[in-house]
């Protein structure tokens, strides 16, 4: 049969199940490239699966916007935590993951050709759900502290620009913004009658005392902020596929049609363990994101042995650190042989677009005490090695 070609050549294939097949090749390597954690769901999570199983009529479709259950504890959830009131004028959609909302509010708010602000590095899969919907990214340079350019963004929009993208905590950076400069994009945003799109899946992983801020929360700007939300990172869900999001009413309509076409509604099972999580003690996400603020602390202490060979920027948020390695090297070239010659595994920078300049993304969220030491210890090896010699 003929070679066909389709919209989805355009599409950059995504960088995680490549690496991962370097990594299978090469046994014994230590990933700091997925962004997960180490640590399981609560066990209030498994618990609640009892529930699923005693109600016989949950094998059946339900609701495309989520179960009633957890919609009412997603409600006190955002009040309590994100200072967000959901009342006459939004809502909130459970969705499969976050990724899922991001596709959601395209294709919601968009027609082919339309533009979407992404501050680079952005995260390679809402650049790629662009390109699906056949529209176009409009890259906007953050600031030698991967800080929003505030000016810039204005300056990018254009009669075609249909939302700023934000995403605090950073992937890939670990950056978080300010409320001030957040205010200020959200205003942009309310002044240009565009959308404020705000990525929080990482919304618990602050540090060093900095609070986590939602644009949602920001006086009338429930008719223009999108929020997205996941249960992937902090309650340790990544396979169980639940998101939400929090929209201007009038795009229900829109987004229900998309989510009903390509998911129907949302995994039934893994809402009820969304609601168990939801039920676990402070304690829970005390500790372990505690621990993880630990193990940031060690990645830190050793890399910063590396400074003359890399540039690394602070960052009080997620998990991540996105080196400038000084090197005319190609980034994936470096990646693989991380992972070939000292099996260490990071992400290429290109695939965040960055690519004037070598920039890995370092992960640590999947580490523990016990496991940092040696997997920082071979990626400063390996960087010093390949990249003096």
């Amino acid at each position: 049969m003929e070679s066909l070609t389709s919209r989805m050549q355009a599409v950059q294939s995504p960088i995680i199940p490549v690496v991962g097949e370097l990594i299978k090749n090469s046994p014994g390597t230590i990933s700091l490239g997925q962004g997960v954690v180490s640590y399981n769901p609560p066990h209030e999570a498994i618990e609640f699966l009892a529930k699923f199983l005693a109600e016989p009529a949950n094998n059946l479709y339900k609701s495309v916007e989520g179960i009633p259950p957890l919609l009412t504890a997603l409600v006190g959830k955002l009040q309590a935590f994100n200072g967000i009131e959901i009342n006459q004028e939004n809502c909130i959609v459970v969705t499969a993951g976050s990724n899922m909302g991001f596709m959601n509010a395209i294709l919601a708010i968009t027609n082919p050709g339309d533009e979407i602000i992404l501050n680079t590095p952005y995260y390679f899969n809402h650049e790629m759900a662009i390109a699906m919907a056949g529209c176009r990214s409009v890259l906007v340079a953050t600031d030698e502290n991967y800080q929003l350019r505030k000016e810039a963004i204005a300056q990018a929009i254009t009669p075609k620009t249909r939302a700023v993208v934000t995403i605090s905590p950073n992937n890939p950076t670990g950056v978080v913004y300010s409320e001030a400069v957040l205010r200020q994009v959200n205003q942009i945003c309310a002044n240009r009658s565009i959308y404020h799109i705000s990525d929080e899946a990482y919304e618990y992983f602050t540090y060093n005392g900095i609070k986590h801020i939602s644009p949602g929360a920001f006086g009338n700007s429930s008719e223009y902020t999108i929020s997205l939300y996941s249960l992937s990172k902090a309650y340790g869900f990544a396979s169980w596929r639940i998101g939400y999001m929090v929209i201007p009413k009038h795009l229900l309509v829109a987004v229900k049609k998309v989510q009903d076409t390509i998911l129907i509604c949302p995994p039934v099972i893994s809402q009820y363990a969304a609601l168990g999580a939801l039920q676990a003690k402070e304690e829970y996400l005390k500790s372990n994101i505690g621990a993880i603020a630990q193990v940031r602390q060690l990645v830190l202490d050793s890399l910063n042995r590396l400074q003359g060979l890399c540039s690394i920027i602070p960052a009080n948020g997620a998990f991540y650190f996105l080196l400038k390695v000084h090197t005319q090297m190609d980034a994936f070239e470096l990646v693989k042989r991380l992972i070939q010659e000292h099996k260490v595994a990071v992400i290429p920078g290109t695939t965040f677009g960055m690519d004037d300049g070598c920039y890995l993304r370092v992960a640590y969220g999947a580490l523990q005490k016990e496991t940092v030491k040696e997997g920082i210890e071979r990626l400063v090896q390996g960087l010093e090695t390949i990249v003096r010699s």
